[in-house]
């Protein structure tokens, strides 16, 4: 005879699968934090990109002033008047759209070859697992951590043996290595923990070494690798001491070392310097503010699946 069992409100069956309620006035306690805490945090960017803007107004400011109004009224003055000398003053001697040319150039071809470099070889790290893989990759990540002033004359003399001595070519070869040691670190990083599953699957359907990477491991990783050609453009651009000592002349330098040339021995034109230095900006930050959904889509790949 089935027996019927009866549960007693209170009893441990009422409520056993049950949460206990949070109360309102909790919930509303949290949110009140969260959202002070992101006024706070909202605060100190603001107050970070005030500071950071501050070099950069003083420099416009400058740039529009005269050599007059500079010496009389000091770098924080306000111009008296809209001085554009300055301007034409470095686009006459410089020639800056020469070093616009072999800066873009250069740029350009060591962001490509270093990406390239970076891909293959951090794909036979990661993926072909081959021996002594982590003190390949340590050794990638001490290589990029050796100052330039170590390397200059090794690679200047290493330039004049093989014929590139005052070539751009030289700068382009010196710099996609340098850049690949940090790519190479980078995407090794990230294709150390790529799915195997999709390697055996790859391997099932009968594709070789090539066909996996450029069909299967390149669509993964493109958005990194799309981050680091512009992390390398920009820091090609803003490279000044090794292609001030390999680049003699004046129609091979970039706009970093025609920068330095504005200023002498014991004078300095301190509104054509900040004038170039305004003009030599402009590109970099065009070519930012162009592929900026690229850096974020980039940086933010993988974070949802």
């Amino acid at each position: 005879m089935a027996t019927q069992i009866e549960t007693l409100p209170g009893s441990a069956g009422v409520g056993a699968g049950r949460r206990p309620r949070r109360s309102k006035a909790t919930d509303t306690d949290r949110r009140h934090r969260r959202g002070v805490a992101r006024w706070f945090v909202l605060a100190a960017a603001i107050i970070v990109a005030v500071l950071m803007m501050i070099p950069f107004v003083i420099m416009v400011l400058n740039a529009f002033k005269s050599p007059a109004d500079y010496s009389t009224n000091g770098p924080l003055s306000i111009p008296q008047e809209l001085y554009t000398d300055g301007l034409v003053n470095f686009w006459e001697r410089v020639n800056f759209p020469e070093k616009l040319l072999n800066s873009v150039w250069i740029s350009s071809f060591v962001a490509i070859f270093a990406v390239v470099v970076s891909l293959l070889s951090a794909y036979a790290l990661g993926v072909g697992r081959i021996k002594g893989r982590m003190s390949i990759v340590t050794l990638f990540l001490l290589a990029n951590m050796l100052p330039q002033e170590v390397l200059v004359y090794p690679l200047f003399q290493m330039a004049q043996k093989v014929g590139l001595s005052n070539n751009q070519w030289s700068i382009i070869l010196i710099f996609t290595v340098i850049q690949a040691a940090f790519g190479t670190y980078l995407l090794s990083s990230v294709l150390g923990t790529f799915p195997k599953a999709l390697l055996e699957a790859s391997a099932l359907d009968g594709a070789g070494k090539w066909r996996t990477l450029w069909s299967v491991v390149f669509p993964v990783v493109r958005p990194t690798m799309s981050v680091l050609v512009i992390f390398f453009f920009i820091w090609t651009w803003n490279e000044f001491f090794i292609p001030l000592v390999m680049l003699t002349t004046n129609a091979t330098q970039t706009i970093p070392v025609a920068l330095a040339s504005l200023q002498g021995d014991r004078m300095m034109d301190a509104p054509t310097t900040n004038a170039g230095a305004l003009v030599s900006m402009i590109p970099a930050i065009i070519f930012f503010i162009m592929f900026q959904r690229t850096l974020t889509r980039g940086i933010t790949a993988g974070a949802v699946k």
